[in-house]
């Protein structure tokens, strides 16, 4: 059961990274504010211009990360890295930072996949407007041919009938 706290779509005319940050940031602090237990994004993840799909996508918390170097080689390698300012400092700047950059993602993605969905059916319509098109003139054709050869009987019947008299 999902209840939708917040749909924003005036937020599709300004996507710019800044306008972003203050939606994003905004989730962020409510919910280390405890006023959300989890946030999850709904988007339409863009493949490409014909197909675009819906994903419901894990905001916050952030999700760990499956597996590890150690898990993935097999081998235990212990680094010394060396931090500026400090490892927390650091953290509580990239965190931020990477989440933002992720929501934009969802934004984008979904932004994309309306215009490609757009395109697509302009495509389409365009197409059937064309097909339309030569139907009509088909059928415009066959009328005025039609009104042409009518004409040209009604001439040859009038004209043999003054011969006969």
């Amino acid at each position: 059961d999902i209840n939708i706290v917040k749909d924003d779509v005036l937020l599709f005319d300004d996507l710019s990274y800044s306008n972003v940050t203050k939606v994003s940031q905004g989730l962020m602090d409510a919910f280390e504010n405890g006023t959300y237990d989890e946030v999850q994004v709904i988007y339409a993840r863009f493949k490409n211009a014909a197909v675009q799909f819906a994903e419901t996508a894990q905001f916050l918390p952030v999700a760990k990360m499956e597996g590890t170097a150690e898990a993935n080689t097999g081998k235990q390698h212990r680094a010394d890295y060396i931090f500026e300012p400090d490892k927390e400092g650091l953290l509580e700047h990239l965190i931020p930072s990477i989440l933002q950059t992720t929501f934009q993602k969802y934004l984008l993605d979904t932004h994309a996949s309306e215009h490609g969905a757009r395109m697509t059916a302009m495509d389409s319509a365009t197409e059937n407007a064309q097909e339309l098109l030569n139907d009509l003139k088909l059928s415009y054709n066959k009328a005025r041919q039609e009104a042409i050869t009518k004409e040209l009987s009604e001439i040859v019947g009038g004209a043999a009938a003054l011969e006969s008299n």
